[in-house]
């Protein structure tokens, strides 16, 4: 007979694997129309969505491991996914860096950030549901990786704030430069993830200000 600890571990991997599924699909819709409105932060918001589907694969692969042996350590496995993400991460950094100045020296605005907004109203939405539902098992299970893996959500959280403010100000005020300022708050939590990606890959278990 399956123990509770189990069935909690099985939903925190059913968690994992939705976690994967829905930025999948977040990140096919985000790039398909910041590319067709020319919204930057929309397109750099649905790159970092694929990104964190390698994280995620990361995270359910690490959860079937302290399953079977909480007290185990890393995979190489779950190393290499890590610097991958973290690499991913700081390209994307690089990459909105160099759209802001693209867009900087042609004065390029958005065609619209409808979608921005909605987006990321749909996105807080689920990222907070995720976060606390990826808590409550890693509190029923004492498990630190897992709500490390929690707060980490919380950052998916924080940039689909930027990414709502940021559509919010244009799509009101035509404010030229609001596309510009969100993606380089984008910049900032792509480059944080990035190095707590590499921060865990050496070893540190807890990330994401969770220590």
């Amino acid at each position: 007979m399956e123990t509770f600890e189990h069935k909690l571990y099985h939903r925190a991997y059913l968690l994992s694997l939705f976690t994967i599924f829905y930025n999948v699909l977040e990140g096919v819709v985000s790039m398909i129309l910041g590319y067709r409105d020319e919204t930057l932060t929309l397109f750099g918001f649905g790159v970092d969505s694929f990104i964190e589907v390698m994280s995620g694969i990361g995270i359910a692969i690490m959860i079937l491991r302290i399953r079977q042996n909480p007290k185990s350590s890393k995979s190489e496995f779950e190393i290499r996914a890590l610097q991958i993400t973290g690499s991913a991460f700081y390209l994307l950094s690089a990459g909105l860096l160099a759209g802001i100045v693209a867009n900087l020296v042609n004065h390029h605005k958005p065609e619209t950030t409808l979608w921005g907004v909605v987006i990321s109203l749909i996105s807080i939405a689920v990222m907070v549901w995720l976060m606390n539902a990826k808590k409550r098992a890693g509190r029923q299970l004492n498990s630190e990786p897992i709500l490390s893996d929690a707060n980490c959500t919380k950052v998916c959280v924080y940039m689909s704030v930027v990414l709502l403010v940021s559509s919010l100000i244009f799509e009101f005020t035509g404010f030229a430069y609001a596309d510009v300022i969100g993606a380089a708050g984008l910049i900032y939590f792509s480059f944080t993830e990035g190095k707590e990606a590499f921060e865990k890959a050496k070893g540190k278990e807890c990330g994401c200000d969770h220590c």
